[in-house]
This record gives C-alpha cells, sequence and structure tokens, in this order.
C-alpha cells in the first residue's frame, strides 16, 4: 500500500457515514394511460348503467324523425284541410344493461416491516401504491380488450374499416373521420402505429401538428389529437419484438351529452380514494401480516354505433430510404 492510500480515508470507508439518497419504488411498466384522462366518465349509483335507444325506423321512412314530417318531405301550401301525420318515438324493450366489473387484488405487509423500515417512505403505503398503479393498469387494458365491454368488442360492423395499403395512412385516418364525423374526440393507437402514421405523413409532405394537454405534446390529424396507449396490442403483445407486426387504430367520439363512448365507475365507496378504487383495511392475522383490498370497479358503454370506429389490421413495419 503506497504512502498515499495510507494517509487518506477510503472512498469505502466514507461511504459507511455517508446519507444516500433514495428514489421510491419505480416500476418500469406504468404507463401514462391516456384512455382513462381523455374519456368522459359517469358515475353510477348501484353499479348498473342501461343504455335506453329510440327505434331507428319510421313510418314514411328509415329515420326516427320522418314521422313528425310533411309525407311528401315538403310542408309549403298546407290548407286547414290537411291531414296530419300520426306517429310517434318508439323505444326499444330490451336495452343493453351494463354492469360494473371488479378488478381486485390483497396486498400482505409484514408490520414489522412496516415498523422497522418505513423511513424515509412507508412500506405500507409504498405497496399499496405500486398496487394501485398495476390495477389502474389492468383498468385500461380492460377498457380496451375486454369481451364483455372492450372497445374494439364494442365497434359495430360498418364502422370498422381495413387500411388501403396495410399500412396507416393519412386516407385511412380521413376514412375514420368520416365514420365519426359528428364531433370526434380523438385517436388511439399504439406508440408504434403512431411513429408508422407519422412515416407516412413524412412521405406524402404533409407532417401531423402537435397539440398540448396535460402538460404533453400529442401529434394530431385533421384537428384530432393521436392519442398513444400501449393497451392496444401488436400482434397479441405491448412490446413486439421485432419491427413489424399488425395493430388496430380507434377513432372515439366521448361524452354522454355527444352520445359517444362513456366511461362508467361506482359513485361513494367505502374506502374510496379515487374514481372507482376502493382500499379496504382488512386486519392483522396471527402472524403479523396487514391485508388491504384493493378493488377498482369499472366498464365503458358506447352510446350510439357511430361513436367509434376501428381501423384494423395495421402494419407498423414499413419504412422509407430517403435520398441524402
Amino acid at each position: 500500500m503506497s504512502e498515499t492510500n495510507r494517509s487518506a480515508l477510503s472512498y469505502q470507508a466514507a461511504y459507511q457515514l455517508a446519507n444516500v439518497t433514495k428514489t421510491t419504488a419505480q416500476f418500469g411498466s406504468l404507463t401514462p394511460r391516456w384512455l382513462p384522462r381523455f374519456l368522459d366518465w359517469k358515475s353510477l349509483e348501484t353499479g348498473i348503467y342501461r343504455l335506453n335507444k329510440v327505434k331507428e325506423e319510421g313510418f314514411a321512412g328509415s329515420t326516427v324523425t320522418d314521422p313528425l314530417c310533411c309525407m311528401d318531405g315538403c310542408c309549403r301550401n298546407i290548407d286547414d284541410n290537411s291531414f296530419v301525420q300520426d306517429g310517434y318515438i318508439g323505444y326499444e324493450e330490451f336495452p343493453r344493461e351494463y354492469r360494473l366489473n371488479a378488478l381486485s387484488t390483497i396486498i400482505n405487509i409484514d408490520t414489522r416491516v412496516a415498523d422497522l423500515y418505513s423511513s424515509p417512505y412507508g412500506q405500507t403505503e409504498e405497496q399499496i401504491r405500486l398496487a394501485v398503479e398495476s390495477l389502474k393498469e389492468r383498468q385500461e387494458m380492460q377498457l380496451v380488450n375486454s369481451s364483455d365491454y372492450g372497445l374494439l368488442h364494442q365497434i359495430a360492423e360498418p364502422q370498422r374499416i381495413k387500411p388501403i395499403a396495410g399500412t396507416p395512412t393519412p386516407d385511412d385516418f380521413d376514412e375514420l373521420i368520416s365514420k365519426v364525423w359528428k364531433e370526434p374526440s380523438f385517436f388511439l393507437a399504439h406508440p408504434r402505429a403512431i411513429a408508422a402514421f407519422g412515416r407516412e405523413c413524412t412521405r406524402r409532405g404533409v407532417p401531423p401538428a402537435t397539440v398540448s394537454f396535460y402538460g404533453t405534446n400529442f401529434l394530431t390529424w385533421r384537428g384530432i389529437p393521436i392519442v398513444p396507449s400501449d393497451k392496444l396490442l401488436i400482434d397479441d403483445g405491448k412490446t413486439p419484438k421485432g419491427k413489424g407486426g399488425k395493430t388496430n387504430i380507434l377513432l372515439i367520439r366521448t361524452g354522454e351529452n355527444k352520445r359517444g363512448v362513456l366511461g362508467l365507475h361506482q359513485a361513494d365507496l367505502p374506502g374510496g380514494t379515487s374514481r372507482g378504487l376502493a382500499v379496504r383495511f382488512m386486519g392483522v392475522n396471527q402472524r403479523g401480516f396487514a391485508s388491504y383490498l384493493l378493488s377498482v370497479y369499472c366498464s365503458l358503454a358506447v352510446l350510439a354505433d357511430d361513436a367509434a370506429a376501428l381501423l384494423e389490421n395495421v402494419d407498423v413495419g414499413n419504412y422509407y430510404k430517403y435520398d441524402k
């Protein structure tokens, strides 16, 4: 050992007296979960949402408002003896009912661990925080993919289209807009699909503009934001191994007053901490383990067929070479 090393405090020895700045537990698979943020939500009293609809048919034509108009479509030159058409607005006799789905998990925490090792971060709070984040990730996955109420399974057949050339092009996005033309709110796509759309726009010399929401910039098309979500899977996975793969892209109109897509959650839950989420303490067992029940109650309703449209089987693996 050199004279210099013997006369100076070593890094390892000094490290033992140093305070270490620590992060909270980092969960790499967490996402911003933009879909729940962009949706409008409806709070329910009993966990059931009945979607009453008017029958889309009339006496004089194919729309519900036809009986309210003159038979010949023209109300001019009507004398006092003119016949007024009888009619009424009919309702579906067996409307669909949406029942909230429960996503639940139980967290067990050793009370000795919580008592001894909760500085600077409380172990109980951190366990619950990470469990809540995981539940919310599952919630967004269900909002898109659930076979009962997921968006992908509620798109009406006339609202489903195929890409013109396999890749997501501006023409395809315009076709989606033609399907959801009544106040469309946002596109929803996997980040890889958004990148593929950006390449197609660059190829055509029409780069998308951006808009800011929640402090984040989003690409837009025709002024409609394109919202990223990895819950629209690529070849049934969130993170495909290769550059290629197939996925879907949605266009959504949200809001109850717009007859759009509506998120559903239970109001006034015991132990409620946020929208549709409840955290309940279940007690401590004889081994000293404290248990907490975490539950999220949610569903999703599509109020009208034209509230959403789907671009199916989009190829995200096409790249271009440009001359220097």
